[in-house]
């Protein structure tokens, strides 16, 4: 559904074009210092107008809604929102009955009766990832000194890429990416066997980012062409460390103590000015679409704030399970404001 985490517990709700984005966490600490300039850096990260990205340019100022006050968290549920101010949805009006191939239209309509939202991709629109990345920075300041880094190795297959960019542009079609993320700092024996591995937790919340195609850790796919010998990684200390990092830094399903290595690959941006055919469900008819309204020529150049989100959310929810939840505070001391 929307929710996510067992014991940091993220819900998502909103559409691109509704009234608002939004997300409530659940199994904050109190006493966590937390002001709306904490979030700025990331959430421009992830805005529009830049190259490559949608022309649409939003404020995105946070509104607090509950769990805040006097700039520390008092414990119970995180509510923020961010208004949604520059829509223009009569560009979507086509839609409802030609639906845009490789986008959510056609099984969103059949799944819901046809009553979802369909102003710019309603609730599966990469507008959601804005709540994603604001639940990210929240988590990223409790996994502190843990360090999440992220980025893009290849556009549309290459590096550099601007020329292929301005290919995507002027032609009005669209890239995917490839892009790397990066943890230090997380010890070893984080994860269980099996359905809770690490990286199952992990895939799970990166797979909910849209236009996510494939992932893979440490060697990857690359292991499958590998002899044991290469693809294993020599322990050189009781700590754990290792001559290289084929597993990523996960056997077995749990963190090895070494650094976490993922990378990710995202689909080619689905809404493209480029004609293409659809099916017209009202006629029955396959037509010509062209698609209006703004969008990415390459979504990807905008993902890594937000993968980073989706990896700390999985991490600091896993760090939550492996210890007391209410005591544990991860390096934030919490004391009684009153004494």
């Amino acid at each position: 559904m929307n929710t996510f985490g067992k014991l940091f517990r993220v819900q998502l709700f909103g559409e691109s074009h509704g009234p608002a984005i939004g997300v409530v966490i659940d199994g904050l600490p109190a006493g966590l210092p937390l002001t709306a300039e904490e979030f700025r850096e990331d959430l421009l990260r992830r805005s529009g107008g830049k190259k490559g990205g949608t022309p649409r340019i939003e404020a995105d100022s946070l509104i607090f809604l509950s769990g805040v006050v006097q700039g520390h968290t008092t414990g119970s549920p995180l509510a923020i929102v961010v208004n949604n101010a520059n829509t223009i949805s009569s560009d979507y009006e086509s839609f409802k009955n030609s639906p845009r191939p490789g986008h959510a239209d056609f099984v969103s309509r059949l799944k819901f009766g046809g009553f979802s939202d369909s102003r710019g991709g309603g609730h599966h629109s990469g507008r959601v990832t804005l709540a994603l990345v604001i639940a990210g920075v929240i988590a990223k300041k409790l996994l502190a000194p843990a360090q999440i880094t992220t980025k893009i190795l290849e556009i549309g297959g290459e590096n550099p890429w601007e020329a292929k960019l301005d290919q995507a542009i002027a032609e009005g079609d669209s890239l995917g990416g490839v892009i790397e993320c990066k943890v230090n700092g997380i010890k070893a024996g984080l994860g269980e066997p099996f359905f809770d591995s690490l990286e199952s937790v992990l895939s799970h919340i990166i797979f909910a980012i849209p236009g996510i195609r494939g992932i893979e850790f440490g060697d990857g796919f690359k292991a499958a062409k590998m002899w044991g010998s290469e693809h294993n990684d020599p322990i050189l200390t009781p700590s754990g460390e290792t001559a290289k990092n084929g597993s990523g830094g996960v056997n077995g399903g749990i963190s090895n103590g070494n650094q976490i290595v993922l990378r990710v690959a995202v689909k080619p941006t689905s809404s493209i000015s480029k004609v293409q055919n659809s099916i017209n469900l009202k006629s029955g008819e396959v037509e010509e679409l062209k698609v209006l309204g703004r969008h990415d020529a390459c979504f990807a150049l905008r993902v890594p704030v937000v993968l980073e989100a989706a990896v700390s959310i999985a991490l600091i929810d896993l760090l939550y399970q492996a210890s007391a939840p209410h005591i544990w505070g991860h390096g934030v001391v919490v004391k009684d404001p009153l004494n």
